[in-house]
């Protein structure tokens, strides 16, 4: 669903963090995680099934792997108006 968002925390070496984000940026897509043989692989998806994008990361570095689901119903800010001809 647009606006599904996931947050990997990954440790860089000598004590530094670096953040990726994945997001899903169309309608109809979504953010997909799997976990294989000591790799984290995070995907947009189409609807169709296809990988848009792939962020691929070794298992013993990611710190955190945070998910951020749109929101169900749309915020005020979210809404936009349509235009009517009468």
């Amino acid at each position: 669903m647009k606006g599904d968002r996931v947050e990997i925390v990954v440790d860089a070496g000598s004590g530094t963090t670096r953040t990726y984000e994945i997001e899903a940026t169309r309608a109809g897509r979504r953010v997909d995680i799997a976990q294989t043989r000591g790799t984290v692989e995070v995907s947009e998806v189409t609807r169709g099934g296809s990988a848009v994008r792939t962020a691929r990361f070794l298992a013993g570095r990611v710190i955190a792997l945070v998910e951020h689901p749109a929101a169900d119903e749309p915020v005020a800010e979210e809404i936009t108006p349509s235009l009517r001809s009468v």
